[in-house]
């Protein structure tokens, strides 16, 4: 190697540090260079692909981790007093002695970092030593390298199921589309494939990286996962812009792909995985800084003892009368003058009353927090079966503030519902379809809770549907069923794909009306290029991003049991046969169905017959007897090969996009096969059609919108098809869907709208479909503007979106969606008990407000007697308005004498553009007073960011506790920005787990966790912190008061080694195992009165007088341990250590004695600590006085415990001082738990009783103080648009202010509550 001078390598490193912090980046590919030294390479300023996360080295290792453990004030303050011990003026005692304490934490410490810190070697050599293929010029073909060896312009090769070793630009593939699958789970969690696409261009079957001359002109590097900014300079000039689409991040995996070469843009830690990859989430919980508060105190209270003992030897050298021969002069015969020893003996103070700072109560709570995460994380009612999956604690330091939450934020879609969506109506043109045999099956479905026999009933026989919506609670007769036994319970994210997890989302029970049109339809050649039914279809089909593969490429979350038979039949599905003879079919008659909302079994199951076999999946099964199981959709062309439909599978990023794609195919329109060009779609009559995919405009959230730009084949014409939420689509309407309609039909837009706001107040999520027709030269003009877009860097975002918007005005409206969304199990139960026990729960949604509060309803989040304030409108001048005014009445009902002892049930209801305005900064602080005094809060049509911004101001202006939960990207902000985040792993990725504190699996662990957990973490370790404080302060001030007899000369009564001891293990492990085991009240009465959660909101239990009545405690305590044994040795002979030994013994009793009245639960692990403990003692002080003679000169402990085990005054002086320094306690005890019990007392004579009287306890306890039973609410039959109008859905509503800018409904009689189901 060519040397170099410093100067040169100086200017070099200053010019790659330019080059890195430039803007934009220009790469060049390697192989011209290749073989030449690194000052030659023209990509030498970026760095290599080799990572390095470890800390430390091994040359450094001391000095750098002894200053990180510096950064504790704590080591600081005791390694100075260490120090301090070896100056000889001021010296308490032998100064090795003093260094053992700290060195012993500090080496533990250090160890442990060690370890991690060579954990993380061994991971990142593993990783850097992991195989890869990169283009060699000198060999011609790809060859095995490392990836350490990866560097910025290289051409690398992945194949099937390898990780992408480098941020690579996708080149090529060895699809013939130019598609590459891949699998982000390892950066976001989220196991669905996403597709890239090779940079437009490149699309060669023969990729020859020596013959790539390009230029790859990029961003500086992000962490931003789902933006890439760049452009290919090709040889010609022409440039071709490139996204996150054609990008392969390091970390992911390919599949479904053979292999893909990728030009390296980013390496290393500039690549996006590596610049997301933070380190361990820290922390500080509200107890943790009260504590530092307490410290504080702790180090006032020590110095103004030290400035007693000060003060106190320096009067005491001023009383004598001349200089006694115990006060030894220096080697000059000089004595120090009496102020000069008092400023001294201050510091000899502090070393020897040290230990009022407790070295080891960090420590402590360290470990009784791992304690604490164990026990959680074992606890069987937070385990998921069907995920395999138990609570996690990814932040290990704030556990007890689960004890002391005021307000939960929840998302609504994944975290409050299932995140499973059923497709359960539509409308098509302003006609309405009901579909409401899918709401039968579903009340069917929904019932088996059991391995109990279930009989499905299934009615073939076609029904006589009247076309009108009126007809919907008709009673067709049906003569004719064939019954099928199953035994075996509905089984479903145990065996899921990846984006449905049974046939209830997979599966669709056609509406007969609509299948007539659609069968009269695709029966008319000629009407298919205009016929808006078909369009609607296909554009369900067509407008998505659902990546279609192969069933047998289908990558399951859970491995399928083999014994699990998986058919296409809706209700074979659910169940497996029951091998019984004799399974034949019946025939009953048809009961006529009552108008009721809980349908059950008995009520008839409505089949309709599908005449177009390739719409769904069938898979013909016999079962043993060979019978053949009744179907829902009677194929009437089995001879037609199935094979290309039955055998697809569907993985959506979006649970909506894949229940519209089922739905879809459920009428004959199948999505066959998708690549970046093109979209194959089956028609109901066979036939099938091939779209060119012109563009596609992602969804957005500014949008709300995804649109797909295609060419029809049969037409020839650009066709745009859309779907978004219905406001946003509404205001791109333009012209009907074609002017040859009859007038009746040309007020579709109001139709439409009616259906979707019936839609919403049943709580279905809605989406408005349309059509667009681009001309050829409209479209040639938008493509150049496009293509600048694409290529852009500055603004690049705002030039696609601009693009995006151009082309998506005067849409055609098809028609609108129904989705059903369901609530999890047990969140109306949840939300109650989280209520009772005293927090306020706020739930933010996209949503629009009607489903947001049919969703608010069915989950008890809003109540039938609640006053629901709905805030809407449309400026700031509206919004000061309506606060006021709102504020001004609940002010007048709260200061009213008449409701004193009554608290108004008000339920505040906003959208986004109001909370817009309501969170700005002249309007923030009325916002906030108001919704402190509503029971809920529900935020409607809110962006991520809101959803943090008002988690912010709540945690802020309120200075409370917050916990905000949810299960999407969408959530992360929120999760991040409360004092605790909760992550929900459900069916929307791990992103929101990844950034969370906690992750459950539903909802319902919540109120364990808060309620159970929560309180107990925080009584625990709030406890055993006043007791660590309590345990010291009686310690030291034994030392204390014995200055009072010694000329306060800093003389101690105890060994220095048995000071040590006391501390370090004597007493250390009890109130370790009080933190971590101990029970106030029993799991079962805990979540049975949730208010006793509140003891510790607000820091109840952990307060401020709390501490300093336990520091008066240990005062008293220590003044009694100090003075009965005083007292009773006064006038005797016996020596300083045959005096302290007592006290030492005495002290021990007193303080485990004092835990034992504080634990409220004994276990045998209770027994065995503390009598180890004592054990521990009297081994280690036997053993140390019998061996230790001249340990620690001039002291001489030899035998000293021995003689006093010998005296009977010992044991009397033991006895008697114990008894009475814990008196006073014990008798507060008695007479609070008798006189004025607390609600916790109250509750542990619950836990007294046997399990029936306590159930009967609860019960009374609940009614008595308000806490009324959970009604569990279900879905009402789904609303006929046609009959029912806002006033059914509202009976009564008063609007207080009503205008174009604003409106206030306040909601006063009971809301037609709908149920979950």
């Amino acid at each position: 190697m060519m040397w170099r001078s410093p100067l040169a390598l100086v200017r070099d490193a200053l010019r790659g540090q330019r080059e890195r912090e430039k803007d934009l980046r220009n790469l060049v590919p390697n192989l011209p260079h290749e073989g030449l030294e690194k000052g030659k390479q023209p990509n030498r300023f970026f760095p290599s692909n080799a990572i390095k996360t470890t800390k430390y080295t091994l040359l450094f290792f001391i000095p750098m981790n002894l200053f990180e453990q510096f950064h504790r004030l704590a080591n600081i303050y005791f390694v100075g007093l260490a120090i301090l011990n070896f100056i000889p003026v001021v010296n308490a005692f032998q100064p090795k002695v003093a260094l053992i304490p700290i060195c012993v934490i500090l080496s533990l410490t250090a160890l442990k970092d060690a370890w991690e810190d060579f954990r993380r070697y061994q991971l990142d050599r593993k990783l850097n030593s992991t195989p890869c293929f990169i283009y060699c010029r000198k060999e011609k073909q790809f060859t095995e390298r490392c990836w350490k060896d990866v560097r910025v312009g290289d051409f690398v090769k992945v194949v099937c199921n390898e990780v992408v070793p480098a941020d690579l630009l996708l080149l090529h593939t060895s699809d013939p589309n130019g598609v590459c699958h891949i699998e982000m789970a390892n950066l976001d969690g989220e196991t669905n494939l996403k597709q890239r696409t090779v940079v437009s261009g490149f699309s060669n079957p023969k990729f020859e990286p020596e013959s790539c001359n390009i230029i790859v002109v990029c961003e500086r590097p992000n962490n931003n996962l789902n933006h890439f900014k760049c452009y290919v300079e090709k040889p010609d000039g022409e440039k071709v812009g490139a996204g996150i689409e054609s990008l392969l991040l390091r970390g992911c995996t390919v599949r479904n792909t053979g292999h893909a070469v990728g030009f390296v843009v980013y390496a290393g830690h500039e690549t996006k995985s590596m610049l997301n990859h933070n380190g361990p989430r820290y922390k500080r919980s509200k107890l943790e800084r009260k504590l530092n508060i307490d410290v504080i105190f702790c180090v006032i209270l020590l110095f103004s003892m030290c400035l007693v003992g000060a003060l106190g030897h320096f009067f005491w050298l001023q009383a004598l009368p001349g200089v006694p021969p115990y006060l030894v002069p220096d080697s000059t015969g000089h004595l120090d003058s009496p102020s000069l020893s008092a400023f001294n003996m201050f510091f000899t103070m502090i070393i020897l009353l040290q230990i009022l700072i407790p070295i080891s109560l960090y420590l402590s709570i360290e470990l009784v927090k791992i304690g604490q995460i164990f026990f959680i994380t074992s606890d069987i009612d937070l385990y998921d079966e069907e995920t395999d999956s138990r609570v996690q604690c990814k932040a290990l330091n704030i556990t007890e503030d689960l004890g002391q939450i005021e307000y939960i934020f929840s998302d609504k879609t994944g975290t409050l519902t299932e995140n499973k969506m059923v497709f359960r109506r539509c409308s098509i043109m302003g006609t309405e379809y009901p579909h409401k045999e899918n709401v039968v099956r579903q009340a069917v479905l929904d019932e088996p809770e059991s391995e109990e026999e279930v009989i499905f009933e299934q009615r073939p026989q076609p029904l006589q549907m009247s076309r009108s919506l009126d007809s919907e609670d008709s009673n067709p007769e049906v003569t004719h069923h064939c019954g099928i036994q199953h035994k075996r319970k509905v089984e479903g994210n145990a065996q899921s794909d990846v984006a449905f997890s049974s046939p209830l989302e997979t599966e669709v029970i056609l509406d007969r009306k609509l299948l007539q049109h659609i069968s009269s339809s695709s029966s008319s050649s000629s009407s298919q290029k205009i016929d808006p039914y078909l369009d609607f279809f296909l554009a369900l089909a067509i407008c998505n991003t659902v990546v279609v593969s192969m069933a047998t490429a289908r990558r399951r979350r859970v491995s399928e049991s083999p014994r699990s038979c998986q058919t296409n039949n809706p209700l074979d599905t659910l169940s497996s046969l029951v091998e019984k003879a004799g399974s034949l079919c019946h025939i009953f008659t048809s009961t006529q169905r009552k108008p009721k909302r809980n349908r059950t079994l008995s009520e008839e199951f409505v089949i309709e017959e599908d005449p177009f076999h390739p719409s769904v999946e069938t898979e013909e099964t016999v079962d043993t007897n060979g019978l053949q199981p009744c179907s829902p959709h009677a194929l009437s062309q089995r001879d037609k090969p199935s094979a290309t439909s039955d055998n697809l599978s569907y993985v959506a990023e979006s649970m909506d996009e894949a229940a519209l794609v089922y739905a879809a195919k459920a009428y004959g329109f199948t999505l066959l096969a998708r690549t970046p060009d093109s979209v194959t779609v089956r028609l109901p009559s066979g036939k099938d059609l091939v779209f060119e995919v012109l563009e596609t405009l992602t969804f957005d959230s500014n949008r709300r919108r995804m649109s797909v730009l295609v060419r029809h084949p049969i037409t020839k014409e650009c066709v745009l098809y859309t779907k978004g939420a219905d406001y946003v689509i509404m205001e791109l309407l333009g012209t009907p869907y074609a002017e040859h309609l009859s007038g009746n039909q040309k007020n579709i837009a109001a139709d439409t709208q009616h259906h979707l706001d019936c839609y919403a107040k049943e709580g279905l999520r809605t989406l408005c479909i349309t059509k667009k027709v681009v001309s050829d030269k409209a479209y040639r003009i938008w493509l150049v503007d496009r293509q600048r877009a694409l290529a852009a860097m500055d603004n690049r975002e705002e030039l696609i979106m601009d693009t995006a918007v151009q082309l998506e005005t005067n849409l055609s409206l098809l028609g609108a969606t129904g989705i059903e969304d369901r609530l999890q199990e047990s969140v109306p139960d949840t939300i109650v008990a989280l209520r009772e026990a005293g927090i306020q729960v706020w739930v933010l949604t996209g949503d629009k407000p009607e489903t947001a509060v049919n969703i608010g309803y069915a989950c008890r989040l809003l109540e039938e007697e609640d006053l629901v304030i709905n805030m809407s409108c449309n400026n700031k001048v509206a919004c000061t308005s309506i606060l006021d005014s709102t504020l001004e009445e609940v002010r007048r009902y709260s200061e009213d004498p008449r409701n004193v002892d009554t608290t108004p049930d008000i339920s505040l209801v906003i959208d986004g553009r109001t909370l817009t305005m309501a969170l700005s900064a002249d309007l923030q602080e009325r916002f906030v007073d108001l919704t402190k005094r509503c029971r809920s809060v529900l935020c409607c049509r809110v962006t991520p960011l809101q959803k943090s911004q008002v988690v912010k101001l709540v945690r802020e202006k309120l200075k409370i506790m917050t916990l905000a939960v949810g299960d999407g990207a969408n959530d992360v902000n929120m999760i991040q920005a409360a004092d605790i985040g909760i992550g929900i792993s459900g069916q929307e990725g791990m992103q929101a787990v990844m950034a969370s504190d906690f992750a459950i699996s539903h909802f319902k662990h919540l109120k364990k966790l808060l309620l159970v957990h929560g309180h107990w973490c925080y009584t625990r370790l709030a406890n055993m912190i006043v007791y660590f404080f309590y345990k010291n302060v009686v310690y030291v001030n034994l030392l204390f008061w014995y200055q009072l007899f010694c000329g306060f000369s800093a003389t101690a009564m105890i060994d220095i080694w048995l000071i040590i001891f006391f501390n370090l293990f004597f007493t250390s492990v009890p109130p370790i195992m009080f933190g971590i085991m101990d029970k106030d009240v029993s799991a079962e009465v805990l979540l049975g009165v949730p208010e006793l959660y509140r003891t510790g909101q607000g820091a109840r239990e952990y307060k401020f007088s709390t501490f300093w009545v336990s520091i008066l405690d240990a005062f008293y305590q220590s003044l009694v341990c100090f003075f009965i044994p005083y007292l009773a040795y006064q006038d005797s002979d016996i020596d300083v250590f045959t005096f302290g030994t007592p006290l030492n013994t005495i002290s021990l009793f007193t303080i485990l004695l004092h835990l034992s009245i504080e634990i409220k639960v004994w276990t045998v692990v209770h027994w065995v600590v503390m009598l180890g403990s004592v054990a521990l003692y009297l081994i280690v002080t036997l053993a140390y006085n019998s061996m230790c003679v001249t340990c620690n000169p001039p002291s001489n402990p030899y035998w000293t415990l021995q003689s006093q085990m010998a005296d009977p005054m010992f044991y009397l002086v033991c006895i008697i001082t114990t008894v009475v320094a814990l008196l006073p306690r014990y008798t507060f005890h008695v007479l609070r738990n008798s006189i004025a019990p607390s609600p916790l007392i109250q509750a542990r004579h619950l836990d007294r009783l046997d399990p029936s009287s306590r159930e009967q306890g609860i019960k009374e306890w609940r009614s008595f103080r308000g806490g009324g039973q959970v009604k569990h609410s279900r879905l009402s039959s789904p609303p006929s648009p046609t009959l029912e109008t806002t006033a059914d859905i509202y009976p009564e509503f008063a609007a207080d202010i009503m205008g174009d800018d604003f409106t206030l409904n306040v909601i006063t009689e009971n809301y037609q509550r709908p149920a979950d189901t």
